[in-house]
């Protein structure tokens, strides 16, 4: 059953593809406080047992029906992009890049029909925000800003490298103003906290450290992604986590998880940190992004599962 999208004309509307997903799961339950006033369109695949749920969500697959699609971004003025194909879940990982040349394509349809309606002068523009991810900058150490090179070491990487480089040059082709989102670790949608089971193992490096790599918790991602679909004139690239690197073997002495450590093999790289000072400068003052701290991440992890 599709959706109607409804709802005042005038209010900010924001379409979410795969909005069934983990992120899309945080969204749902976040942005109906966090977007007041703000015409949410919710996209999944497939219909649920649950037909209040079928019937407030446009459910259609966007690379099978690209008239259900056009008609769920009708009138929007962002769509998010979390649809996708991620390791361990089967499917083809170029869907990546067709599902957000999807989007740009409803993107670019939703502003010809606003240029027709108005002779060409509308001044409200849809654009889009793909989820991408830091797996884009490889195995490379240090702080990297978005200006780093890309060295995917991995064909997930390389897919959501391959979708980045195609969805910004389509953009441009198209007139549609599109932001990657390079997303570090999720604090709890991640391998390591997420991914924590008996017997599990960290790395352990000669000077006595686990691996470090960047975090973001799950309300914070709400709370920031909510405020970049507020902001107008956003980057064409943007790194998306909390400042300071976490150290893996602090997160999950902070969850209570026990683990083991073993030598790190030399192929293992200590640390690795997505610059943010690009993010910090476009959140509003009531937004702030604060140190990534393994205390603070695995309560937001904890208050989630206990709502789940």
């Amino acid at each position: 059953m599709e959706a109607e999208s409804g709802g005042d004309p005038a209010a900010p509307a924001i379409l979410v593809l795969g909005a069934a997903g983990r992120i899309g799961g945080l969204l749902h339950r976040d942005w109906p406080t966090l977007l007041p006033g703000h015409d949410l369109r919710w996209q999944a695949r497939r219909s649920t047992a649950d037909p209040a749920i079928d019937d407030a969500w446009h459910i259609f697959a966007p690379l099978k029906d690209p008239a259900a699609l056009a008609q769920a971004a009708e009138g929007t003025d962002t769509i998010l992009c979390l649809a996708g194909v991620t390791p361990g879940h089967g499917g083809d990982l170029d869907d990546n890049a067709r599902l957000a040349e999807a989007a740009i394509r409803a993107a670019q349809n939703c502003n010809e029909v606003r240029g027709r309606a108005k002779n060409g002068a509308s001044d409200r523009k849809t654009r889009v925000l793909l989820a991408s991810s830091g797996a884009v900058y490889g195995n490379q150490s240090g702080i990297l800003s978005e200006e780093a090179p890309l060295t995917p070491a991995n064909p997930y990487g390389v897919a959501k490298a391959e979708m980045e480089a195609q969805a910004l040059r389509l953009g441009a082709e198209a007139g549609v103003a599109v932001t990657v989102l390079r997303i570090g670790n999720i604090a709890g949608l991640d391998a390591i906290l997420g991914g924590w089971r008996p017997g599990f193992q960290l790395d352990r490096f000669a000077d006595g450290t686990t691996p470090r790599r960047s975090y973001i918790g799950v309300q914070m991602l709400a709370q920031v992604l909510a405020a970049l679909v507020q902001h107008q004139g956003l980057p064409e690239v943007l790194n998306l986590a909390q400042p300071g690197p976490v150290a893996m073997g602090d997160l999950l002495r902070a969850a209570g998880l026990d683990f083991s450590l073993r030598p790190a093999p030399d192929s293992a790289i200590p640390e690795v940190a997505l610059e943010v000072t690009r993010l910090a400068g476009l959140l509003p003052p009531d937004v702030p992004l604060p140190p990534a701290d393994p205390a603070q991440l695995v309560a937001e992890w904890a208050a989630l599962r206990d709502e789940s």
